[in-house]
């Protein structure tokens, strides 16, 4: 099955202050622990790195194992990206990509995901794909400035 690409983008603030925080939190996976995941780093994120995201929703908490890809911190463009490892509920990638333009400060989530290459979640993978959703409008949320 090829693997379903989605994209979503939206401005989290304007400004220098906002543009240094959402950096920040991006480097420090607040856009996950925002968004109800628990992140076990040992510290800053770096290529290579190998991790687990839990994940709880109806009182399941899932392991998600990942691997870090990328991380890029320039003066417009912060990226965290990530593949999955086997184990975890979906087969993909997901990264966050910060930006800013002029003045706006934005959020791109851009994630690619396929079943599971086997296992249980397989077959789950429809509703995932809904979870999926619903936890990227949380991401986007996760670095609003209020």
């Amino acid at each position: 099955m090829r693997a379903r690409a989605t994209t979503r983008t939206a401005v989290v603030g304007r400004g220098d202050d906002t543009w240094r925080q959402a950096a920040e939190d991006v480097l420090a996976w607040r856009v996950k622990t925002r968004s109800g995941f628990a992140v076990e780093a040992p510290g800053p994120p770096v290529p290579g790195q190998r991790l687990v995201l839990v994940a709880g929703a109806l009182g399941i908490r899932t392991r998600e194992p990942i691997e870090v890809t990328e991380v890029v911190r320039q003066a417009d463009r912060v990226v965290l990206g990530y593949r999955t490892l086997p184990g975890h509920p979906v087969h993909g990638a997901e990264s966050f990509v910060l930006t800013r333009e002029g003045q706006a400060v934005r959020l791109t989530i851009d994630s690619r995901t396929s079943p599971a290459e086997s296992g249980a979640w397989r077959a789950l993978f429809p509703l995932l794909l809904v979870a999926q959703r619903v936890v990227q409008w949380r991401y986007l949320r996760a670095l609003r400035q209020h």
